[in-house]
């Protein structure tokens, strides 16, 4: 059975996209059709979708992002099939709705194989999913954890934009015509994936280590990941909560009981009522 939450998850990425490549759409064929402006509308959009839909679906947007917390499984196969789909498709439809809107006609792709501009993808794609990372390992909240993630996809496209058009989106490169296997495609699924992982391997451990400390804390740091939502992640810490306050007075209870028949007996003798 396909449950509702599932369902909203795919909504959910799917409009994200299609309302990221249509900023992106609308910024480049306007007269602030500059890098800055475009990286600037993009993390905004990014950051303000993300307050929005970060607890419903995890707020990725980006099949580069899809395949790069993949690999880190921070995404189930399942649901990363499915992400790269809907967010593919969302690319797709704000092409469509782009040029209903404004009758343009006449575009072609124009995604063509250049090296510098794979480079540059990988380069700036890699900044943003490192900081990406950054959030997700480190359990940012969530107003810390959008701005970080808009401001990196900002920072990475002006980085990006040195060689290419700053684009590090596999479905935003589609709905703009860029597609490019060589170049907008494999060039942020590059970085993405170089990004995470190399996050994942060199610092995560350090990270873990300073909380190891609490059994507690080191089990929940165990079980959360990136791809629960935050009513599950709620939810657990609710449950765990529970837990811990059920077994303490138990234990207290056991603690008094040991206390109590380790007492020394009063003797067995009578004292005598005439003794000194």
């Amino acid at each position: 059975m396909f449950r509702k939450n599932k369902l909203a998850m795919l909504v959910g990425e799917f409009l994200g996209t299609t309302a990221l490549t249509l900023i992106v759409l609308a910024i480049s064929h306007s007269q602030l059709s500059l890098g800055y402006f475009i990286a600037t509308a993009a993390g905004l959009m990014v950051a303000l979708m993300t307050l929005a839909l970060a607890g419903i679906s995890g707020a990725v947007f980006n099949p580069a992002m899809t395949i790069g917390l993949w690999t880190v499984r921070k995404l189930r196969t399942m649901q990363a099939l499915s992400y790269l789909a809907v967010q593919l498709l969302g690319g797709a439809v704000a092409w469509e709705l782009f040029v209903y809107l404004t009758k343009l006609s006449g575009v072609h792709n124009t995604g063509t194989y250049n090296a510098r501009v794979l480079v540059a993808e990988v380069t700036g794609t890699f900044v943003f999913a490192f900081m990406w990372a950054a959030a997700i390992y480190q359990r940012f909240p969530l107003y810390a954890k959008a701005a970080m993630i808009g401001g990196a996809l900002t920072v990475g496209s002006l980085v990006a934009s040195l060689g290419s058009a700053g684009i590090m989106n596999p479905a935003v490169a589609l709905g703009l015509h860029q597609w490019g296997w060589g170049t907008y495609v494999l060039g942020p699924v590059l970085g993405a994936i170089i990004g995470f992982n190399l996050y994942n391997l060199l610092f995560v451990e350090t990270e873990l280590a300073e909380v190891a400390e609490s059994p507690l804390e080191r089990s929940r740091t165990s079980a959360l990941d990136a791809s629960l939502t935050q009513s599950e992640v709620v939810a657990e810490a609710k449950a765990e909560a529970e837990v811990v306050a059920e077994t303490k007075p138990a234990s207290k209870s056991k603690a008094t009981a040991k206390k109590s028949t380790t007492k020394k007996k009063p003797s067995s003798k009578r004292r005598n009522p005439n003794a000194a």
